[in-house]
């Protein structure tokens, strides 16, 4: 027989459980970061609009870019930023390993990933998909087309496999010629040794723009045979880094939905709409709750802007890759950039 005292105690239980999340635990890779001043970024080896160094040494990119909102965030300071190059048979065991902090290097999403390698998923920050690029006097102009024909693909990667199943799957004979590092299936497809180059039609644009003598000989098809949605991971075993790499994505999201940018930042903490209140920490403190400060969203929206103006300025219309919003819109204007509430 249950005690009378039962559901009194069930309530003691559930506000010490209450008072117990109020604020967070740092965490062993919060402490780390805090204790080195920075945050240690693996990105791309050189993928333009993604991650890219120039002949300084200076990164830019939308994959950079989250990394220094990470850093602006938890450290105040976006250049607080150790950038680790890696390719793509590296970044799981660079990460896996606690050599990086975090993996922000156009990763696609799937259930191997996040069920096998002891790493995260946090959130999307590209939605993208497999497709191919060919010479322009190839003349082709369906994917279907490529069937007996050779295909530079890297290794390592989800694309090598999506390529055996599409050729599978329709009857293609596709053959596929392999390469280790990007640089190298890249140069062979530029040098004639294979009829088409797939990869995400982000990395192609990007592709397209860096390396191609003359991009206007080179078009990409336009049939997707994939769902690649990127973003970046973290390892398993630490929740509270895992929270806070989510919410600073899940922020930008919110900031563009109502209206925050870099250049409005600072007005707009005179807003009157509580969800920016609550955003740039106002009215809210939200910050404890991530082992953050109360200023954390702030930050890291000062340093890179909202998620439109990092899409418009590394890989947009405007900017040298020219990419369509598309999917990458935010939900309430017909894409798929949907962020669960900072409250």
């Amino acid at each position: 027989m249950l005690s009378s005292r039962t559901p009194k105690l069930a309530g003691l239980m559930a506000i010490a459980g209450l008072l117990a999340i109020s604020t967070a635990h740092a965490g062993p890779v919060l402490d780390k970061i805090k204790k080195n001043g920075q945050v240690v970024c693996g990105v791309n080896t050189g993928l333009a609009g993604f991650s890219q160094a120039d002949s300084a040494g200076n990164w830019s990119g939308l994959d950079v870019d989250v990394c220094k909102a990470l850093a602006a965030a938890v450290l105040g300071d976006a250049n607080k930023v150790k950038w680790v190059p890696l390719n793509a048979q590296q970044r799981f065991a660079a990460l896996q390993s606690g050599e990086i902090d975090v993996l922000s290097r156009n990763t696609t999403f799937t259930l191997t990933r996040d069920a096998s390698l002891g790493l995260h998923m946090t959130a999307v920050t590209y939605y993208d998909g497999q497709g191919f690029m060919v010479p322009v006097k190839s003349k082709i102009k369906d994917a279907k087309q490529l069937k007996g024909q050779t295909v530079c693909v890297q290794s390592g990667t989800t694309t090598e496999k999506n390529l055996t199943d599409f050729s599978k799957a329709n009857n293609l004979g596709i053959k596929p010629v392999v390469f280790e590092k990007v640089e190298a299936a890249t140069g062979a497809y530029f040098a004639g040794r294979c009829v088409a180059y797939t990869t995400d039609a982000s990395g192609l644009a990007s592709v397209r723009n860096k390396e191609a003598k003359n991009p206007d000989e080179h078009v990409i098809l336009p049939q997707l045979i994939s769902k690649e949605p990127l973003g970046p991971m973290v390892r398993r075993g630490d929740d509270e880094w895992f929270a806070i790499v989510k919410w600073v994505i899940y922020g930008l999201v919110e900031a563009e939905e109502y209206g925050i940018t870099q250049e409005n930042v600072d007005q707009m903490k005179s807003s009157q709409d509580p969800v920016v209140q609550r955003i740039l920490g106002v009215s809210e403190d939200t910050g404890k709750l991530l082992g953050l400060d109360r200023d954390w969203m702030g930050r890291a929206i000062k340093a890179v802007g909202n998620y439109g103006e990092i899409f418009e300025r590394n890989v947009g219309p405007k900017s040298p890759l020219k990419l369509p919003r598309g999917a990458n819109n935010l939900w309430n204007k017909g894409g798929l950039m949907y962020a669960p509430p900072v409250r």
